[in-house]
């Protein structure tokens, strides 16, 4: 098996259950119930998707937060069910813009799915340049609460 872990989520603490609990594969977790506007997002990028859920939450747009879980097989009807509920798709994805995980997203959402949407798709990912050593250049082309926030809110507005 191969595993994969972001070193943004190796100092992160919260409550796990006391017996072990396995993460089927191919299906989604919806992290966050909403009407107005799907957001999809994996591994780090879901803290960042939650907490702008909540700021969004502040003036009254209601977020769905939308974690995959697993990229192969991909829970298609979970996302599919999402947009479909609010017609609105952010894919947040912290790999380069061109040809990643996002990408792929909202391709299956634009073939599949294209009636459904009542705005085009957004997508917010990491500028294809590579990684600046310095935090305010990395925030700058990194996906970041703030980037989600201003997206939804100019889809929903």
């Amino acid at each position: 098996m191969i595993r994969a872990d972001h070193v943004r989520l190796f100092d992160v603490e919260e409550d796990v259950p006391d017996a072990p609990e396995a993460i089927p594969f191919g299906v989604a977790d919806i992290k966050r119930t909403g009407t107005d506007v799907t957001i999809v997002a994996m591994s780090h990028a879901v803290r960042r998707a939650l907490e702008a859920a909540e700021e969004l939450a502040t003036e009254g747009i209601s977020a769905e937060v939308v974690d995959p879980r697993t990229l192969v097989p991909l829970d298609h009807g979970a996302i599919l069910t999402s947009v479909g509920k609010t017609g609105r798709l952010i894919v947040v994805d912290e790999g380069h813009r061109s040809a990643g995980v996002g990408a792929g997203i909202a391709a299956m959402i634009a073939e599949r799915a294209f009636e459904s949407l009542r705005k085009p798709i957004r997508r917010i990912a990491t500028l294809d340049v590579p990684i600046p050593f310095s935090p305010p250049l990395e925030r700058f082309v990194e996906p970041t609460t703030a980037k989600i926030v201003a997206v939804a809110m100019d889809l929903v507005g």
